[in-house]
């Protein structure tokens, strides 16, 4: 059995609070490995295309602002 499966059998093996817990630790290292991916994405200057796009539509008048 792999690490993997290990680790999926005793996550299916928790109590309901146990898992429950587990969920919110997993969705909050998640959310920060995805924050600190975009982050060096920005740096990197990987999602400039999107600020050019979006200075593009904002010049043709194709944006609303928000309210």
């Amino acid at each position: 059995m792999s690490r993997v499966e290990e680790i999926a059998a005793a996550v299916a093996s928790l109590p309901a609070a146990d898992y429950q817990q587990f969920v919110a630790w997993f969705l909050t290292r998640e959310a920060a490995r995805w924050d600190q991916q975009m982050d060096q994405d920005s740096l990197a200057g990987k999602l400039d295309f999107l600020f050019e796009e979006a200075d593009a539509e904002a010049a043709a008048g194709r944006l609303e602002h928000l309210r």
